[in-house]
């Protein structure tokens, strides 16, 4: 893949050695994202952050890593505070906001959307999450995650073992994962949800014309018993068609300390996309887990600093360029002294 100007959309426009080249990069980047240098080599650029969906980490991932390269940021947050909510187009919007931006980052709630406004930007797009579709860079954190945890054990991205747990129907993050993982080989995969929330029966043929093993299940307990990942997710009720129809299936899956402990092998990393609900009803990554040094979904946030740094680097050709603009930081904080 020629990565300079080009648009991330889906995960499917990647090949295996594409995965290589982000994750060198992004390597890479870890002393710029500790704080331990600074690069200007983005300076003067402007990322556009378009976030017509709620969000956290992903808007703020975007918008740090960004800024961690010496660029700016500047952002529309939510319908409500665009000029969609007047009846622009995303074609108009596009064109507009592209000429104010040397690359733009954007979250929409239909399915299609992102890759719709790409086609009329000026400007690289990459897809922050559009509906149920797609979660690119989610799933390029998740796997660089994976590869991180399973090398400190011995293992690879070949040949390894991954519970998907929760909401696999609605949940972009495991349908680009699972698109991503299709590059490898010998993955086992075991899918635990209730039937009416099971992943697409697309994604799954994906899988297994990839030749992985894969079992679908509604049975969290025994289905932990034998694998290097649990990928834990929530339900994703903001899909469903009422908050009632949501409600059934909250709380359905709940890995707490006492569970993973009676079923899991004591090095099973524990994963999760985040936002996990902590709501009482919900739980499904119990907060007894904090502080369980399996537990890495810590460790994929800071992450997804480190690709989303190394995308930006690539998408605007200056990832040959980063230590060039590169200077000790000025500053000193705790993190700094640990």
């Amino acid at each position: 893949m020629d990565f300079i100007g080009a648009n991330i959309l889906s995960v499917s426009q990647f090949e295996r050695g594409d995965i290589d080249r982000i994750f060198a990069v992004a390597d890479t980047m870890v002393p710029y994202a500790r704080r331990e240098k600074v690069t200007r080599v983005l300076e003067g650029a402007i990322l556009g952050n378009m976030f017509f969906e709620p969000s956290t980490r992903t808007r703020v991932s975007f918008g740090c890593a960004f800024n961690l390269l010496g660029g700016t940021v500047r952002e529309t947050v939510g319908v409500s505070a665009s000029s969609l909510a007047k009846g622009e187009s995303l074609y108009d919007t596009a064109r507009v906001l592209s000429g104010y931006s040397d690359i733009i980052c954007m979250r929409h709630p239909q399915a299609g959307s992102v890759a719709e406004f790409a086609a009329a930007s000026r400007v690289p797009v990459v897809n922050g999450g559009d509906g149920a579709n797609e979660h690119p860079t989610q799933a390029l954190l998740d796997l660089y995650t994976i590869r991180k945890e399973l090398e400190g054990k011995g293992g690879s991205l070949d040949n390894f073992r991954i519970a998907m747990i929760g909401d696999l129907k609605h949940g972009r993050t495991v349908h680009s994962l699972c698109k991503l993982l299709c590059l490898f080989e010998k993955v086992q995969l075991v899918l635990v949800s209730p039937g009416e929330l099971a992943m697409p029966a697309a994604v799954v043929e994906k899988l297994r014309e990839a030749g992985h093993q894969v079992t679908i299940t509604d049975q969290l307990e025994p289905s932990i018993k034998h694998v290097d990942i649990v990928y834990s997710t929530r339900i994703q009720e903001e899909r469903f068609a009422s908050q009632a129809e949501a409600d059934r299936y909250r709380g359905r899956f709940r890995l707490n300390r006492d569970i993973f402990t009676r079923h899991a092998e004591p090095n099973t990393v524990i994963m999760h996309p985040l936002p996990r609900d902590s709501r009482a009803e919900a739980n499904e990554l119990d907060s007894d887990l904090n502080e369980h040094p399996s537990l890495a979904i810590f460790r994929q946030t800071d992450n997804g600093l480190l690709v989303r740094m190394a995308l930006f680097a690539m998408l605007l050709g200056v990832e040959d360029k980063v230590a060039q603009y590169a200077r000790p930081i000025t500053w000193q904080t705790r993190r700094n002294e640990v």
